[in-house]
């Protein structure tokens, strides 16, 4: 970790070093497997969010200039146009007194939702790229939940028989124990990934959005250490 509070935040370079290891601990293991590709495709989705994170993490001053600029020409065009009360018109008449108080309260309430609306604007354009990055993230949670949907440790139990339709089962006990924990292993990186986002933005949807990323990698890593646990017990029996 790098800076003056060093575990109080994630050191993105941190996380790329461990997603480069275990794609080569994949990669090692199970070359022939599409795991390995998919431990690769988390080493690029890493660079990718690692960049998107960080040009996240400043504010947008073209923006904030661009909103200044909007800001101070309505003003200029609010007061050269006599949108404010006219003192000359104000208590000629009570008719005309109240349509230019009416006038100027609209006036100030519309600029004011403006307003409003421009300074929201860089935490929208922030939510939005944050959104589309979160859908890459679960977009390959769905994808390790696949390569270890037919990796039943039941194969291994007592009495198994296989069908002309049952997939196939090529790995051991130890290697598939292993191949799961590298599913658990890759799910957790992407929950690091997505808590990125959420440590480069302070936007309470985005934090929603990542505690929803997190919630479903672990649910799905707690079904693949059920397996796992199965596995260990059929070991020791």
């Amino acid at each position: 970790m790098t800076g003056q509070m060093p575990y109080t935040q994630l050191d993105p370079d941190r996380i790329l070093a461990t997603a480069v290891t275990l794609r080569r601990r994949v990669a090692s293991r199970f070359p022939e497997r599409g795991l390995a590709k998919v431990a690769q495709e988390i080493v690029t989705l890493s660079h990718q969010t690692i960049d998107e994170s960080r040009d996240l993490t400043p504010p947008l001053w073209w923006l904030r200039a661009l909103i200044a600029l909007i800001i101070l020409g309505g003003a200029f065009l609010f007061l050269s146009v006599g949108s404010v009360i006219s003192l000359n018109q104000l208590g000629t008449s009570a008719i005309q007194s109240v349509e230019s108080i009416e006038a100027a309260i609209n006036t100030a309430l519309l600029a004011s939702l403006g307003l409003a609306a421009l300074i929201q604007l860089e935490s929208r354009i922030k939510r939005r790229r944050v959104g589309r990055g979160l859908h890459r993230l679960r977009a390959v949670i769905h994808v390790i939940d696949m390569h270890q949907l037919t990796k039943d440790p039941v194969v291994f139990t007592k009495g198994y028989q296989a069908t002309a339709e049952s997939p196939e089962r090529a790995l051991s006990q130890d290697d598939l124990a292993r191949y799961l924990d590298y599913c658990s292993e890759l799910l957790a990186i992407k929950g690091k990934l997505a808590a990125l986002y959420a440590q480069a933005v302070n936007d309470d949807g985005v934090a929603q959005a990542v505690n929803d990323i997190e919630t479903l990698g672990s649910n799905l890593s707690r079904k693949i250490w059920q397996k796992i646990t199965m596995i260990e017990a059929l070991t020791h029996r």
